[in-house]
């Protein structure tokens, strides 16, 4: 009797079911921002349940995506970057931290861990939603979030992106987590600026060619080298998700028409362009690849509402083991040739 009992639900049990209200407390695996919806979703789910059942102690006891050592300045849900993963473990920690009433919340994973079924990202038979690499010799950026967040006795600073080293443009962010509330940033020897702040700290620094970015809070100091190039370096880039994320720059597009960059649900409201998304997941392969939590999301009307605040090109992007960017730009022709509202 003085044992709590718990349960932990996948994000297709409906929060209604009689069996998720057994337990004294209940958590759910959650991966909105990863296996379909978006980041902004999951403190949302959160208050919605807190506000129906007020009484019952409820935890998120899943939530991650995977990173390997693929990298951007323009992070995507589904790129599998180390940028992405920083970007979704900052959106979560934020809104949970936010939400005193949950009970408890469990990163998924520490570290990568061996899945024989898996292909993702690249890489056979692992999980990579550690924060830490599984030979334990790797920290992601992601975890020194955690420890910006959790860390309260030892000084500490680290800058984001030691293993994105070409980078293309006339300006980058440097990204620097710290326990501290006062960051410096130096290139090359020069202070670039001072920032005070909590946790996050994001600088733009001008790329004229090679430099040393040091970051420094109080006694602590962490540095990477990086360097300006014309072409983006292809071995950062898994696949042919780089050419998905930037198709538009090579084609026509009419905003009073619909697109791969419109909601699903937008989308799916149209008679016309709804039949052609219909038929494209009709004939779309299985969701083997991306597990079981992804077949039974499929299905579930519980999340067809917040999926489809998903834009397509979102979802596409999951897909693009089995779609290439001509099919990709096929199906957004015959979604410009229909006027929204039709």
């Amino acid at each position: 009797k003085t044992r709590l009992t718990t349960m932990a639900c996948v994000s297709m049990c409906s929060m209604d079911d009689p069996y998720v209200q057994i337990p004294d407390t209940v958590s759910y695996n959650h991966y909105f921002g990863w296996y379909g919806g978006d980041t902004s979703q999951n403190g949302p789910w959160f208050d919605e349940f807190h506000a129906k059942y007020p009484n019952i102690p409820i935890g998120c006891s899943e939530y991650g995506c995977e990173a390997l050592n693929w990298h951007t300045s323009d992070p995507q849900q589904g790129d599998y970057t180390e940028e992405y993963q920083a970007y979704y473990h900052e959106e979560l920690i934020k809104q949970f931290y936010t939400r005193k009433y949950m009970w408890a919340t469990h990163v998924w994973n520490m570290f990568d861990f061996a899945a024989d079924g898996r292909d993702e990202g690249g890489k056979h038979g692992v999980n990579q939603k550690g924060l830490v690499t599984m030979d334990r010799k790797l920290k992601k950026d992601a975890f020194y979030l955690y420890k910006a967040y959790w860390n309260k006795e030892d000084a500490f600073v680290h800058i984001c992106g030691s293993r994105y080293v070409d980078r293309k443009g006339d300006t980058t962010e440097v990204k620097v987590y710290s326990n501290q509330t006062t960051v410096s940033l130096y290139v090359d020897g020069t202070l670039v600026e001072t920032q005070d702040g909590s946790r996050i700290f994001r600088f733009a620094v001008p790329m004229t060619g090679e430099h040393e970015i040091v970051a420094k809070a109080g006694a602590e100091e962490d540095s990477i080298h990086i360097r300006k190039v014309e072409e983006a370096n292809p071995d950062y880039v898994m696949g042919e998700i780089k050419d998905v994320i930037n198709w538009f720059d090579d084609e026509p597009y009419k905003p009073e028409c619909y697109s791969i960059k419109d909601k699903m649900s937008e989308i799916k409201a149209s008679p016309k362009a709804g039949a052609i998304l219909a038929e494209l997941m009709a004939q779309a392969p299985g969701a083997e690849s991306r597990g079981d939590v992804a077949e039974s999301v499929k299905d579930n009307p519980n999340l067809v509402r917040m999926m489809g605040r998903m834009t397509l090109e979102s979802m596409l992007g999951h897909m693009k083991d089995s779609i290439t960017e001509e099919q990709v730009k096929g199906l957004n022709r015959m979604l410009q040739q229909i006027k929204k509202g039709e």
